[in-house]
């Protein structure tokens, strides 16, 4: 099992912006290319009042700022150059479906869809639509929003596929912005079995890939985990990829790039669960070798190793590098 995707956060709701431009991006993807990564996911178009490309809908109708910067043209420009597919990041209101409102959630993120697909459709990069509602049970409406955004998504753009990306109700299961790292209100595998067959059902043809993200339960729970999520996907005709998280969920530091001996462990246990892909949260900031955190050149090492990739011009890009 290896990671051959990779989420893009730019509108950055627990994690720090690095503020790069277009060279920077550039070799950032080329470190991608270099270690596998065929496909990169933004993983939100905006959250809020933060927007990564000038949307006229938010501006006008959530009163957005308007970004300096056309991210999504760039990472397609980008995506086209260093053959990678990309996947469009829907719109987080950080507001709507949390307070109960979920079909002006549906009905917002419907016209960003339409602009999107008018702009940027055309774009031999463009392979489909991650729905960004990330959720570990069924509340907020969620089965209505991925049911809906998921059929909406497909219809406009000739049926490119869907993913979603939740994440379990277990141990670690904790709130970014405290210190803890114990849930104590976890739930038992049987019910989040239970839950999430109920859900999957609910967004069945609607949704093509399920990824959940690898981190709320400890390393020795994970394979069962895991093979339940595969269980259900398979039920109900789905993919079934892991979010490989390339962060760490052991520490009060919220958050830093993970040891690789705890990668390699999850990798490990989704390749026995029979899952069919890695993406990855969030190599930019976690696993490149040009992230802010130094810890992160030697993550992408370690991994390079293990698979006996060759990043030499990686690294000579790394060594020629000028602040």
């Amino acid at each position: 099992m290896r990671i051959t995707a990779t989420f893009l956060d730019e509108i950055s709701h627990d994690i720090p912006h690095q503020n790069w431009g277009r060279e920077e991006w550039d070799r950032d993807f080329a470190a991608m290319k270099a270690m596998g990564i065929d496909s990169v996911a933004v993983i939100r178009c905006g959250h809020k009042r933060w927007i990564t490309y000038p949307s006229k809908v938010l501006m006008e109708r959530e009163n957005c700022y308007r970004p300096p910067v056309d991210l999504i043209g760039l990472f397609l420009e980008l995506a086209e150059k260093h053959g990678l597919g990309f996947y469009f990041g829907t719109y987080d209101s950080g507001n709507y479906w949390h307070n109960h409102q979920p079909e002006k959630e549906v009905e917002i993120n419907k016209r960003v869809v339409e602009e999107v697909w008018n702009t940027y459709g055309k774009s031999p990069a463009f392979k489909g639509w991650y729905l960004n509602q990330e959720v570990s049970r069924a509340f907020a409406g969620i089965i209505d929003i991925y049911s809906q955004m998921g059929r909406f998504c497909k219809a406009i753009s000739g049926n490119k596929p869907t993913f979603i990306s939740p994440y379990i109700a277990g141990k670690k299961d904790c709130y970014a912005f405290t210190t803890d790292l114990q849930n104590k209100n976890a739930i038992t595998i049987d019910q989040h079995e239970k839950e999430w067959n109920e859900i999957l059902g609910g967004i069945q043809g609607a949704v093509d890939i399920l990824a959940f993200q690898d981190g709320h339960c400890d390393y020795d729970e994970l394979t069962d985990y895991l093979t339940v999520n595969k269980t259900l996907a398979s039920k109900y005709g789905m993919e079934c990829w892991t979010n490989c998280e390339s962060f760490d969920r052991d520490m009060p530091i919220k958050f830093l790039p993970i040891k690789w001996e705890k990668m390699l462990l999850k990798l490990q246990a989704a390749e026995r669960a029979g899952l069919e892909r890695a993406i990855t949260f969030e190599f930019s900031h976690f696993m490149s070798p040009f992230s802010s955190y130094r810890q992160a050149l030697g993550l992408y090492k370690r991994y390079c190793e293990h698979y006996n990739i060759d990043i030499k011009p990686v690294m000579k890009m790394l060594k020629e590098e000028i602040y």
